[in-house]
């Protein structure tokens, strides 16, 4: 049933964005029926997603897990991007950017201060709860992709060490450079990111300044680090090949992974991931040089019913001064 008082405004076209927020959309199975995990609000006596705006200096994939556990208390890790949402607000336009997230066995509980009810349904009666149309755009995508047996995934994450101190300004070995100031506050920054999809393992180069760029993170959840000398720019260059191979090689898997690695290399592992995806997916690999920004990441979320195959891209821009 919709509140009338809080049906939202289209965006208002030409208007920058004023307020951002994030959010996702819980699913799980249920006898082998799609089920999503809606939320009253009672300042609005609405039915929503969990979400919520930004915190100061917060990503939007953090926002989103903490939204979720917050309103809900569920921990979660984010699935496949979902489409955001735009409305107009009071300072502009508002915009939602949500994902999916797998949740099993775990009962969700109403913080009672701006959730006072939660509910699991189908689908079909979300659609009829919803207090705002446009809510229903990001429970589409997810019905589709379950629909396509694309909404179950694990993330493969692709990380470019932070920036760091600059070549022509280090005399010692090349493997040694480290971060810079910034990249260091990079690295910190990647902790916390990272966070959202939990990669259990992380494989890196040796060299040190990718290893500092993943020490936070390794140190913070205790996930397991393996050095890969393949993944260093001299064993790049001898053996471009390898570096393509280890990507081919943790495809195979099925558990959250992480590749910290140098911008000469990425291209080695941007063509191994693109024999893994549809032409039309292919074509939002970042192309042009350098790829990826110091400290930048990409996720490629891969189907668990279609093993190594990527049904899902995303970017994620570096922490900057």
């Amino acid at each position: 049933m919709r509140s009338a008082e809080h049906i939202e405004d289209p965006a208002v076209e030409g208007t920058e964005v004023s307020i951002y927020a994030a959010g996702a959309l819980c699913w799980r199975l249920k006898k082998k029926k799609l089920e999503v995990l809606l939320i009253h609000r009672q300042r609005y006596d609405d039915w929503s997603w969990p979400k919520g705006k930004l915190d100061k200096g917060e990503t939007l994939p953090e926002c989103a897990v903490r939204e979720v556990f917050e309103e809900v208390g569920l921990p979660i890790t984010l699935g496949i991007p979902l489409p955001s949402i735009r409305y107009a607000v009071k300072p502009g336009n508002k915009e939602v950017h949500y994902w999916a997230a797998r949740v099993d066995d775990v009962p969700p509980i109403p913080d009672g201060k701006e959730v006072d009810a939660v509910i699991w349904c189908s689908p079909t009666k979300a659609r009829g709860l919803l207090s705002n149309p446009s809510d229903v755009e990001p429970l589409d995508a997810l019905v589709t992709a379950h629909g396509a047996n694309t909404l179950e995934t694990w993330p493969l994450l692709i990380v470019r060490h932070a920036k760091a101190k600059p070549r022509s300004a280090w005399t010692r070995a090349e493997g040694e450079r480290p971060l810079a100031a910034t990249g260091k506050r990079q690295a910190l920054y990647l902790q916390r990111l990272l966070m959202s999809w939990r990669p259990g393992k992380v494989y890196t180069s040796g060299w040190t300044r990718c290893i500092a760029t993943i020490s936070p993170y390794a140190q913070a959840t205790k996930a397991k680090v393996k050095v890969v000398p393949w993944l260093t720019e001299a064993d790049h260059k001898r053996h471009p090949g390898k570096a393509r191979s280890v990507i081919e090689k943790l495809l195979t898997r099925s558990s959250a992974a992480a590749v910290c690695t140098h911008r000469p290399v990425i291209p080695s592992v941007l063509a191994a991931l693109a024999g893994h995806m549809s032409h039309d997916l292919a074509h939002e690999l970042p192309v042009l040089d350098p790829h990826l920004s110091p400290g930048e990441v990409l996720v490629a979320h891969v189907s668990v019913a279609n093993p190594g195959r990527i049904v899902a891209l995303e970017q994620h821009k570096p922490y900057e001064d």
